[in-house]
């Protein structure tokens, strides 16, 4: 798995993180993982957007009706 070294952190920002991540009853690695995590995540696309994307992806091709392909599946 991949790791992250910070470096050049001033001592303030250090120590209050240290406390938040006390807080919230985890390490300080876990804590980190977590934020960025969430970051990470947050600056994806949402679930609606993705799937906006994928409709207009798929709007040209034809989808053929369920009630069909369940029939065509019967007559098998």
């Amino acid at each position: 798995m991949p790791s992250l070294s910070l470096r050049g952190i001033p001592q303030d920002i250090y120590d209050g993180f240290k406390a938040l991540a006390a807080r919230n009853h985890r390490s300080m690695q876990e804590h980190a993982r977590l934020l960025i995590e969430r970051e990470v995540r947050l600056s994806q696309p949402s679930v609606m957007e993705r799937a906006r994307q994928w409709r207009e992806r798929m709007r040209d091709r034809p989808i053929p009706g369920l009630l069909d392909d369940l029939r065509a599946d019967r007559d098998r």
